[in-house]
């Protein structure tokens, strides 16, 4: 579990590549801006890890020197709602994924969870939650011990994993764990985190049905988002006007209910939001 609320990027920051070409630099780089989490992005990922296991060691010996929390991002190429020959496909791509994320001492690897298709809701979390169970089960085989599954909260009416569906999922599978994307769940309640009670509720309704551990130590993704009647159409830096949600709402929640979230910066700026972001929450501890 995070100590205190950590701030990072989702990927490496484009200006870190005139500055290096070696992942292994960039947590130093991460430190001296002053950001401390680091989310790699393993999202075009097929069957087998993209990344040496000499680079993945190194990456973990230069993140705990400079004390920056790893996390992955998992493949697009998920979905275990799909029909069999899918839903093996996808296992393996998840395997590939945990084994590189153990390698670096990634915390958790969030990935979204799949699409319903034309099948019934109820239908799909069944055969959803057995593929997780599956899962589990393969990374364990394979030696995978310290990465916490995250299952990510989707932005699309299409796409398996509400809240509720998350919340659900993790109450019923151990090593699991609610991965909240803020812009996610604003684009699918049709921008209902308008104001810091938006955020409140959904705070509340994860310590409500997983506890207080697990509320406090959220891992998040935040951004701005552009939505319409099919959920979410595209992210947006913090600065942009008329998109939400606002990052100053959750902030007074994050202080009021002293939590200690990762927040990963999903917007265009990766760096410059994330450190957007931790003054804001600063300034709200501080008042």
């Amino acid at each position: 579990m995070a100590d205190r609320p950590r701030f990072g990027p989702a990927g490496v920051p484009p200006l870190f590549r005139f500055l290096t070409n070696s992942l292994s630099d960039v947590p130093g780089l991460l430190r001296e801006e002053g950001l401390d989490a680091f989310e790699y992005e393993a999202v075009r990922w097929g069957k087998k890890p993209q990344i040496r296991q000499g680079e993945a060691e190194k990456l973990a010996v230069a993140a705990q020197k400079s004390d920056v929390w790893v996390s992955m991002h998992g493949s697009y190429f998920i979905n275990l709602c799909g029909d069999t020959e899918v839903v093996e496909a996808s296992k393996l791509r998840l395997l590939a994924c945990a084994v590189a994320a153990e390698w670096m001492k990634a915390h958790v690897l969030t990935f979204h969870l799949g699409y319903y298709g034309n099948r019934r809701k109820e239908e799909v979390f069944k055969d959803c939650a057995r593929a997780v169970e599956d899962t589990l089960r393969l990374l364990t085989d394979h030696g995978v011990e310290s990465v916490s599954l995250g299952f990510e909260t989707s932005g699309k009416p299409t796409q398996f994993g509400t809240l509720t569906e998350i919340l659900d999922l993790c109450e019923r599978i151990e090593h699991t764990q609610p991965v909240l994307d803020w812009a996610h769940l604003h684009a699918i309640s049709k921008g209902r985190l308008g104001t810091s009670e938006g955020f409140r509720r959904v705070v509340e309704e994860v310590e409500r049905r997983l506890g207080r551990k697990v509320v406090e130590n959220l891992h998040c993704h935040f951004s701005k988002i552009e939505f319409t009647s099919r959920g979410e159409r595209r992210h947006h830096i913090l600065d942009e006007k008329g998109y939400g949600p606002d990052f100053g709402s959750f902030a007074e929640v994050i202080a009021d209910f002293r939590l200690r979230p990762v927040i990963i910066c999903e917007t265009a700026l990766l760096d410059i939001d994330a450190l957007a972001m931790r003054k804001i929450l600063l300034r709200k501890l501080e008042a």
